[in-house]
């Protein structure tokens, strides 16, 4: 099977909403609110999104047919 180029740095991509959430002194906090939830909230919840995102991208980049 061969593997396209950059597949072990796409996949690393992967890592990101693992890392940005990780350290959560840096987002926990009140402000600035969004629709009445707190920052705390609302950013972890925008990850939802950008997760599922990440993961089509790197399925797309690094997905083979047999």
């Amino acid at each position: 099977m061969e593997r396209r180029t950059g597949a072990t740095g796409t996949r690393l991509l992967l890592l990101l909403p693992f890392v940005c959430l990780l350290y959560v002194p840096s987002y926990n906090k009140g402000d600035p609110a969004l629709f009445g939830f707190p920052f705390f909230y609302w950013y972890q919840l925008l990850w939802v999104p950008i997760t599922v995102l990440l993961i089509w991208f790197v399925y797309r980049m690094t997905h083979h047919e047999d």
